[in-house]
């Protein structure tokens, strides 16, 4: 028994390593399959690319607006009528007060006579007043006379009396008649101031009938329509026949241009927008009329009055142009672009490169950009031309370190510094001073290090305003007009971040926090740190990424409300 179990056991191990090698040889292939098969389905990324260029930029903000006239009067009417006659129809040129329309005067002339008569009336019973005082003193003197006939009566009376002639009831009689005749004579001069009264009523009664006969003729003037100024008829609202009426509101009949050589558009400017836009940018603006054909401009008037439609608030901006030839007419439609900013001769990026975003590259050293983006000097400092309080303490750095700015020939000061003397004028003298006031501030930046954090705002605004001070001090008065309208220009630059994508030299990605300056749309300023480890690879020619292109197909270039793409 035992010799018959000892050879079924010894061949097992065989038998089991003779299965386990064929089953790993099929697990080794089926792993070698899955992996060729999924690598292989697996999408393989690909970049667009665009190249950092160096040249110009405009920002502008664009808009649709309506030409009007410069100047041009409303011509109505004063008075109430039917239209009888028209002179002018539109396109009339005419002249200051050449007549343009009359009203039906019919009306106008009763009116006339009526007040006419009135003044003849009141004349009359002037003279009638003025008899009346005539008589009024007759009537006087004569009482006056009787009153001294009674007196020497009263004195023969006590003569007799004396003589015992007469009785003394004979005497009192006399001079109760005496006492009698001067109270008649008192009402007689009162009777006279009375006449007097009664001229002076009268005569104010002629002025008022006066007053209303020149009101009849201004209102029958009234009825011919004269034009106030020299102009063009640009508008006609009536016709013969129309009645106008006057009582509550006075009735458009003409509207004249005074020059049609000399127009404006008037367009609405997005709340959002309106900050960038003061007086003197220049614009261009087309018009439907003539297609191809570009109209120059400048800004004339930023109006404050908000204008409110649909919840959406805009400002009224007047751009003036000349329009010699009278070619564009009132009421046509303009696509106006105001140019807010210039920049010459930087680097810039297209905005699809500022859109991209790929999944697991981050910046290699954002601190370094972020120390640069922060230090002052760097980029467009708005603090240093901005006054209001508010504004500064935005716009202040917050960087644990403050760095001392640049020398005044790069940077931001440096074109500060540029801009005075290219656009102001600025004299050696001047320039000189103007150097050396920005260098002065070099040690009181240094200090700011050792400050606290919560401090260093407020600190070194109070550098950059000392040195506008200082600056304003070495300028005439017409240049320190000009000083001002360049810190307001550089107050209304706003920088943002953003970054982009380098391709390396490994055909990796590689992200970069960048400062981004003004755009024209296309393209957008790249502000770069002097020095930082970007401004290494940040240069002109490099080619960044503007879309991520999978093996489907599938492009990731501008994706700011999806999620990220995985390759």
């Amino acid at each position: 028994m035992r010799a018959g179990r000892g050879p079924s056991l010894e061949s097992a191990p065989m038998k089991t390593t003779r299965w386990m090698a064929p089953a790993l040889l099929v697990l080794g292939l089926s792993a070698v399959l899955w992996w060729t098969f999924f690598r292989a389905a697996e999408p393989h990324a690909t970049f667009r690319t665009a190249r950092i260029e160096r040249g110009n930029l405009q920002a502008a903000v664009s808009a649709t607006g309506t030409v009007t006239p410069v100047r041009q009067v409303q011509i109505s009417s004063q008075v109430s009528g039917q239209i009888k006659e028209l002179f002018v129809d539109f396109n009339s040129p005419v002249q200051e007060n050449q007549l343009i329309a009359r009203l039906d005067p019919e009306t106008f002339e009763y009116r006339l006579r009526q007040s006419t008569a009135d003044v003849e009336a009141a004349r009359a019973s002037v003279l009638t007043a003025q008899a009346n005082v005539q008589s009024a003193l007759a009537q006087v003197s004569r009482a006056q006379g009787d009153v001294a006939e009674a007196q020497r009566d009263l004195q023969r009376k006590q003569d007799l009396l004396a003589q015992n002639f007469i009785s003394p009831a004979e005497l009192d009689t006399v001079k109760a008649k005496v006492d009698s005749l001067i109270q008649s004579a008192k009402v007689a001069l009162a009777q006279v101031d009375v006449a007097r009264a009664q001229v002076q009523n009268a005569q104010a009664i002629v002025k008022q009938r006066e007053a209303q006969l020149q009101q009849s003729r201004v209102d029958l003037e009234r009825t011919m329509i004269r034009s106030p100024v020299d102009g063009v008829v640009i508008k006609r609202s009536v016709e013969v026949g129309q009645t106008v009426a006057a009582s509550l509101q006075a009735p458009e009949l003409f509207v004249i241009a005074r020059n049609l050589s000399d127009m404006q558009v008037e367009a609405a400017i997005d709340e959002a927008d309106i900050s960038r836009v003061r007086d003197g940018q220049k614009v261009s603006f087309t018009i439907d009329a003539f297609p191809g054909r570009s109209f120059d401009g400048e800004v004339r008037q930023v109006r404050k009055a908000a204008v409110s439609a649909q919840n959406v608030v805009s400002y009224t901006v007047v751009v003036g142009f000349p329009n010699p030839g009278s070619q564009v007419l009132p009421g046509m439609t303009a696509n106006v672009r105001i140019i807010t900013d210039t920049r010459d001769n930087v680097l810039k990026v297209p905005n699809a490169a500022l859109r991209v975003r790929i999944a697991g590259v981050e910046p290699q050293a954002p601190a370094s950009v972020q120390r640069a983006a922060r230090a002052p000097g760097w980029g467009w400092p708005s603090a240093l031309a901005q006054t209001a309080p508010a504004a500064r303490a935005a716009s202040a750095p917050t960087a644990a370190s403050a760095v001392v700015p640049e020398t005044p020939a790069s940077g931001p000061l440096g074109e500060l510094r540029n801009r005075l003397v290219g656009e102001l004028g600025l004299t050696a003298q001047q320039s000189a001073q103007v150097d050396a006031v920005i260098a002065a501030q070099r040690p009181r930046f240094g200090e700011l290090r050792k400050l606290p954090e919560n401090q260093r705002a407020q600190a070194r605004e109070r550098i950059l305003a000392d040195m506008r001070a200082l600056i304003s001090e070495q300028l005439t008065a017409e240049q320190k007009a000009g000083y001002a309208k360049l810190l307001a220009e550089m107050a209304g630059r706003q920088s943002a971040r953003g970054r982009v994508f380098v391709l390396a030299a490994d055909g990796k990605p590689r992200a970069y926090n960048v400062r981004l300056g003004i755009s024209d749309g296309v393209m957008t300023e790249l502000i770069v740190a002097p020095g930082s480890p970007e401004a290494a690879v940040l240069v002109e020619g490099a080619e960044v990424v503007t879309a991520v292109i999978t093996a489907a197909g599938d492009s990731a270039s501008a994706r700011p409300g999806g999620g990220p793409r995985l390759f």
